[in-house]
Order: structure tokens, then C-alpha cells, then sequence
């Protein structure tokens, strides 16, 4: 998902005169506050999912697909700006802002209409980790997009997800570029 995918739904959302708080584009209180909370959150989220989540369901503790990274500091620029931009902005406006807001068009906005797109969108997010990371891709972007999901469906509120999104990827790239991804993985279950 590039950026343009998520730059494309602003101009969209702005020539069909969408609100941008229907994409969960709203002011936050405290920019300071959801910065902290989306890093903080982003991070232990991640450990979570790769010291328990990902062990109980048989993953593999090296990620292959972006294994080329462990180590190469000429590459690290080109994958701090993936997770920020690509990830953090461009997949949480796609996935979250853009497929609730059309979604939520379709079935509405009660209780179980939501859930519906909380589902729907998070299969879709899986999904689109399949090319690059397999199964073990799919399983973790569909529990990553049930979180993320779930907490835009209470918030409506996509800002703090933009940041943690970004903290959850930063934080698997050092995982790798510091070659710890095994030890994180085997930090529960040995």
C-alpha cells in the first residue's frame, strides 16, 4: 500500500465532500498525548504479538521476507520511511479510514454493522500481507486490523492508530536490524 493510495483517498474524501472526520481524520485533544499513547502502545503491541501471539500459532521467529534487513544500515532509510509513511499513514488511511467510512455506508453504523467492518476490514488488511509475508503474514495483519479496527470503531478516531501503526513496524525493524527477532519470539515460550 503506497502512500498515494492513502493520498488519493484525501482527494477523494475532499472532491466528494466527505468529512474527514468520517475517515477518522479528527483533532485530537492532545497531539502530545496520542503521540505517546500510539508509541507506546504500538511497541508493547508488538513485543506481545511477537513473544505470545505469533509463537502459539506456529510462526516461524525470523521473518523472512524482511530478513535482508538485519544489519544493513544502507537500507534502514528507505525502512524508516516505509513504516512511517507507508504503513502509519497510507495503510491506516486505506484500511481504517477509507474502507470504514465506505463500509460503513453499506451496512450502517450499529453494533453489529461495525463489527461486520471491523471483520471485513481486517481480513482485507490480512490479506494484503500475503504477498510479502505468507501466512504467518496474513495471521498477524488480520489480529494487528481486529485491534486497530476495533479501536477506531469505539474512538472514530484514526490519529493515535497512525502512530502506533508506525511504532508496531519501527519496532519489528529494529527487532530485525538488530537481529532479535528469535530471542523476542522465544522470550515466552522456549
Amino acid at each position: 500500500m503506497c502512500p498515494l493510495s492513502a493520498i488519493l483517498v484525501l482527494v477523494w474524501a475532499r472532491w466528494s465532500r466527505t468529512p474527514w472526520r468520517e475517515i477518522g481524520y479528527v483533532r485530537p485533544k492532545s497531539w502530545t498525548r496520542d503521540l505517546a499513547v500510539g508509541i507506546a502502545f504500538g511497541i508493547a503491541f508488538k513485543f506481545l504479538m511477537k513473544a505470545i501471539v505469533m509463537p502459539l500459532l506456529g510462526s516461524e521467529p525470523i521473518n523472512q521476507a524482511f530478513h535482508y534487513l538485519a544489519g544493513n544500515r544502507a537500507a534502514l532509510p528507505g525502512a524508516v520511511y516505509t513504516m512511517i509513511v507507508r504503513a502509519g499513514f497510507g495503510e491506516e488511511t486505506v484500511f481504517r479510514g477509507y474502507l470504514f467510512e465506505r463500509f460503513g455506508k453499506l451496512f450502517g453504523s450499529s453494533v453489529w454493522a461495525k463489527t461486520l467492518i471491523v471483520l471485513l476490514t481486517s481480513g482485507l488488511f490480512g490479506l494484503a500481507h500475503f504477498s510479502t509475508q505468507g501466512l504467518a503474514g496474513v495471521e498477524q495483519g488480520t489480529i494487528v486490523g481486529l485491534v486497530y479496527g476495533t479501536i477506531l470503531a469505539v474512538t472514530g478516531r484514526i490519529g493515535m492508530l497512525m502512530f502506533a501503526h508506525a511504532a508496531f513496524d519501527l519496532t519489528a525493524l529494529a527487532m530485525i536490524y538488530w537481529n532479535l527477532e528469535s530471542d523476542v519470539a522465544h522470550l515466552i515460550f522456549r
